[in-house]
Parts: structure tokens; sequence; C-alpha cells
């Protein structure tokens, strides 16, 4: 007998990702209509979700076993569906250690704890190694990340920690403790340019990174980062989903920046 979920609705892309990893994915029966990884689940998978909003009709609909959520800001839908006797898992990770954790708890609800210990060895180890090459480095540049641009909110703790990780140093790495976005506000434009970032990296959470806009604010084109052309937008979906896509893809691209740049400034 299987005494693991069978229904399994996910309400963000990370646990729907990391099921489809590890060769659960018939599990699933309803996802978020924000995932993009893998590109089949959405093809494959009914859509019953957006971030803050859910259809709760749709999920009862589908009878499941289980709902996965993620943070706070699912609250709301989690306390509906737990109201209408549905089990509910809502995770708040928001390190990269708490993602690893979160990896072997949902690998643990679903008879893949072994599996996912595994997938999470293999991140460890690919951060290790990449923090020996960065420890090496006689020079790292300095990073500003821009998670959203009106107004400024900068990287929360995942995307703060993999910045240093990849070989960065990470300009507003205090606000990254801060997991409401509110609290990672940067109220002047200014400070950014005080800071005198090397390298500018964008994620605007969903929505098109456009390089005039960031730079026709005052003063922004005297930034290192704009006179270098050293400023590079990344997938939302990949650096912003508290999951594989982030350990894995996104540490690699920014490590691949931050390579490039050391090795055109650390001599």
């Amino acid at each position: 007998m299987d005494y693991y979920p069978n229904r399994i609705v996910c309400l963000t892309e990370e646990t729907t990702e990391l099921l489809y990893l590890i060769g659960e994915q018939d599990r699933i029966v309803g996802i978020s209509g924000f995932t993009v990884r893998p590109k089949r689940a959405k093809k494959e998978k009914p859509k019953v979700s957006a971030f803050i909003d859910a259809n709760i009709d749709g999920i009862l609909a589908l009878k499941p076993d289980l709902v996965i959520g993620f943070s706070d800001i699912q609250a709301d839908i989690a306390q509906e569906l737990i109201k209408k006797g549905i089990t509910v898992w809502v995770n708040n990770h928001r390190s990269v250690e708490e993602i690893m954790k979160m990896i072997v708890q949902l690998g643990a609800l679903v008879g893949r704890t072994e599996t996912c210990l595994d997938l999470v060895r293999h991140y460890q180890k690919r951060m290790l190694e990449i923090q020996q090459i960065t420890a090496k480095w006689k020079v790292k540049p300095k990073v500003y990340f821009e998670e959203w641009y009106d107004p400024l909110i900068s990287g929360i703790q995942w995307v703060s920690e993999l910045v240093e990780m990849a070989g960065g140093m990470d300009l507003f790495a205090e606000n990254g403790k801060e997991s409401l976005a509110k609290n990672r506000i940067i109220e002047n434009p200014k400070e950014v340019l005080e800071k005198e970032p090397d390298i500018i990296l964008a994620s605007w959470c969903g929505k098109k990174y456009k390089p005039k806009r960031m730079f026709d604010r005052e003063g922004w084109k005297d930034t290192k980062a704009f006179r270098n052309d050293e400023y590079y937008e990344i997938d939302s979906g990949i650096i912003l989903q508290p999951g594989p896509a982030s350990v894995s893809e996104g540490l690699e691209i920014m490590h691949k920046i931050f390579s490039d740049w050391e090795r055109k400034h650390g001599n």
C-alpha cells in the first residue's frame, strides 16, 4: 500500500520542478500558472493558482490529499483550504540552507528521502567547488541585485547568499535577511550609486528587464556597471524560485558572470 500523497497540488513552481526531477510527477494533479520549469508541466497539469490567488473550487474538484504552498503570502489560501478539510503544507524557506531542507522534507513526504539527499549533496558539492575557486580571487566584484524597479527592492536572502557563493559581494546583504519585500525597499536610488557597484543583476519578478528604465535614473549612467557593460538580467523563474533552479542554474549563471569579471580585473 502507498502511504504517501498521490494527489498533490503545488501552488508554486519549485515543488513542481522538484517532483519532476525525482520522477514523482504523476502525483501532481494541479500547479501554479506561473510554472515554467519544467516546460512540460504546463501542458500536462491543470493550472489552479497564481501566487497570491488560487481557484479554491478548482483545487477542491481535484480531490487533493496534499496541497503545497510557499510563505506567509499564501497563508490565506492555506487557511481557506484547511477550513475545507484539505491537508496543506506551507514552507517558509528563505535561505540556501532552508531550500536544502525543503528538498529533503518534500522527498520524505513522497517516499524519496535518499534521492533528495543525493540531490542536496550534489548541489552542496558544486557550491563548495565554486567557493574554493573564488577564495583564490584577489578581488571580487561589488554586486547590486535588483528584484524590483519601482520601488527599488534588493535581493531576498537565498539570492544574496548565492551572489556571495558565486564570487560576488552583495552590496545589500543586510537587506537580504528581511523576508518581506517591503523591508528590502531602497528608498533612495542614490544609495546604490554611493556603493559603486561593479556589476548589476536584475530580475524583475516576472517582468521583462528594461535597461533603459534602470539607467535613465539620475546618475546611474555614471556607474562602473553601466560604463563597462556589466549589467545583466537573470530570469526570475530561475533565481527567484526558492528551489532547484536557483541553487543550480542560478548559481552557475552568476558564477560565470563574476568569473568573466575577475579575469578582466583580477590581475
